[in-house]
């Protein structure tokens, strides 16, 4: 009876019942990858949890075959959709799974609130993008002809590059030299996209055919999925820095050109202070580069490590800041001297690796047990010098932080379609050849400038991508001719105005060259004063530069009581 009752047929509503019990049992490790993935984890369960899922798809297709029914395919082509995974390497596992949405990228197209006025895209947040959107927004248009603007941006902050070293000194907080882009056009009618350009479509190619009752100069297509048709096109995208020319480099080397950068080394720098505290060892920087960026970095960093650290500045030419007038570089050349900044001229770095345990460090100023503990907890790294010239050595320096500031290359967008004639022309660097009116060549409704410009001056020579060109000069222009372009008014060539140098060198010091009086140097507080009020001004919206202004005079005010009792006691002191 027992072996009868053991063979027997189970009744259908038990089988039912045990294929209802799967199926949330599948659903419900569905659900636990998905939450898992969402939620970005990293540990080692992630792949478990996706074989489990896995493995209970099979389970429900060998419980619902597809005779019986659509719901295996479905599930499964549902299952196909909703995840695909991606293995990857990771520190310290051998790969985990990432979600991949398929509905966030299946094209999107944006719908304009009013298309029958003019449709502008701006790619590129910085001071190229931001301060042209602005001063559309600040010109007056008739016929209510304003156009309507996107912002797109892959950052959701602004950022006031020439202002980045005085986080590093803490002179400055983050939230006054980056604000949210979201903070900036909150009285504005620009509207503003956190994404990244994929794909760039233009349609206004003098030669391409285009209906003349068409307006559209194109399409941009962003890595979300979103699909924006505009009229006219801003091209300010900026720089990266280029780290491939050197082998180990982008390994690393920490570039300095973005928030990100900035906070990055800031950490870095942080992080080193605590290990080598209370410590007989020394803190060593190897600034590459002996430009603008690179003199104001090791300038900065030196005056912030006193006596805890050795700042070493590399430069191929034999000068520092070669283009800055003679009153600035002197000026940075003496204040290097005196923060014991050494100087390595006339080499470039052939390459960069990490120290490996076998070799020796010759940092270190100490040899006791507290040292060789502190050398052991962090990384440190041998840069080969190569001489630029006959008659000089080769040398090896190591350093706990490498920082890169030589080289750009533009992020310009992949332009389709590529089997046409019709592209964008670019020069040996990346840049897009404009006319003196900014626009593109050969594409009358693009207009390209900072460094995706490769603009030249009247001697020929392309103009360097500076606040001063960019955001003061150039961005006035552009807005000025998409108005003029979008009224059938004519465009104004572009002529810039050398307005002087200005470079910090620390806190309280900076040198000022102003080229409206010659001869004038402004050196030390005096031109830390003058530097400040100068780019004070140049912040992007009377909102903001308010909330700045009170913020400085504020923490001013509290350095200059404390420098006074601090003078107080010790006067008192003496007495």
């Amino acid at each position: 009876m027992s072996l009868i009752a053991l063979a027997a047929p189970v009744s259908p509503t038990v089988v039912a019942f045990r294929r209802i019990l799967s199926f949330f049992s599948i659903q419900y490790r569905f659900a636990r990858i998905t939450y898992c993935l969402e939620s970005e984890r990293t540990d080692g369960k992630l792949s478990e949890f996706c074989f489990v899922l896995l493995s209970g798809a099979k389970q429900w297709s060998a419980l619902f075959p597809k005779t019986r029914g659509t719901g295996s395919s479905l599930f499964a082509n549902s299952l196909r959709k909703r995840l695909r995974l991606r293995f990857f390497a990771s520190g310290n596992s051998g790969g985990i799974a990432e979600e991949i949405s398929e509905a966030e990228k299946e094209p999107k197209n944006f719908a304009w609130p009013d298309n029958k006025k003019p449709r502008v895209c701006i790619l590129g947040g910085g001071f190229g993008g931001l301060y042209t959107a602005l001063r559309l927004e600040s010109l007056e248009w008739p016929d209510d002809n304003k156009p309507q603007i996107i912002l797109v941006d892959q950052s959701e902050r602004f950022v006031f590059k020439p202002m980045l070293y005085e986080l590093l000194s803490g002179e400055v907080d983050e939230w006054e030299i980056a604000p949210r882009f979201l903070d900036l056009l909150a009285n504005t009618s620009v509207q503003f996209f956190k994404d990244r350009v994929k794909v760039l479509h233009p349609s206004d190619h003098w030669g391409m055919n285009v209906s003349k009752a068409s307006r559209c100069g194109g399409t941009v297509h962003l890595e979300s999925g979103l699909q924006i048709e505009y009229d006219w096109l801003v091209l300010a995208l900026g720089a990266e820095a280029k780290l491939d020319v050197v082998p180990g480099a982008e390994e690393f080397a920490i570039p300095f050109s973005t928030l990100e950068d900035a906070r990055k080394v800031n950490d870095k720098l942080t992080t080193l202070e605590r290990k080598t505290f209370g410590k007989d060892v020394q803190i060593s920087v190897a600034v590459v580069g002996c430009g603008y960026s690179g003199v104001e970095l090791a300038a900065t960093l030196a005056e912030r490590l006193r006596n805890r650290g050795i700042v070493k500045a590399i430069n191929v030419e034999t000068v520092i800041c070669p283009n800055a007038p003679p009153a600035n570089r002197e000026a940075a050349l003496k204040v290097l001297s005196s923060r014991k900044v050494e100087l390595l001229l006339g080499y470039f770095v052939r390459c960069i690796r990490k120290l490996s345990g076998l070799e020796s460090s010759d940092t270190l100023t100490g040899v006791d047990e507290n040292s060789t503990e502190v050398a052991s907890a962090t990384e440190k790294y041998i840069l080969e010098l190569q001489p630029a010239e006959r008659g000089m050595q080769s040398q090896i320096i190591e350093a706990d932080l490498v920082l890169w500031t030589v080289g750009t290359k533009p992020p310009l967008p992949k332009l389709e379609p590529s089997d046409a004639p019709f592209i964008i022309p670019l020069n040996a660097r990346g840049q897009a050849e404009t006319d003196e009116t900014l626009r593109v060549k050969g594409h009358p409704r693009i207009f390209a400038l900072g460094d995706s410009s490769a603009l030249r001056d009247s001697s020929g020579r392309i103009l360097p991508a500076t606040a001063q060109v960019v955001a003061f000069q150039q961005a006035d222009f552009t807005g000025w001719n998409l108005w003029a372009a979008i009224n059938g008014r004519p465009l104004l060539p572009f002529r810039f105005q050398n307005l002087g140098e200005m470079m910090t060198l620390g806190r309280n010091d900076a040198v000022i060259s102003p080229s409206f009086i010659d001869g004038l140097t402004l050196e030390g507080p005096v031109g830390h004063t003058a530097r400040k009020i100068a780019y004070l001004i140049r912040l992007p919206t009377d909102e903001h530069r308010l909330k700045v202004g009170i913020s400085w005079l504020t923490k001013s005010a509290i350095d200059s009581v404390s420098s006074l009792q601090s003078t107080l006691y010790k006067v008192l002191s003496g007495s």
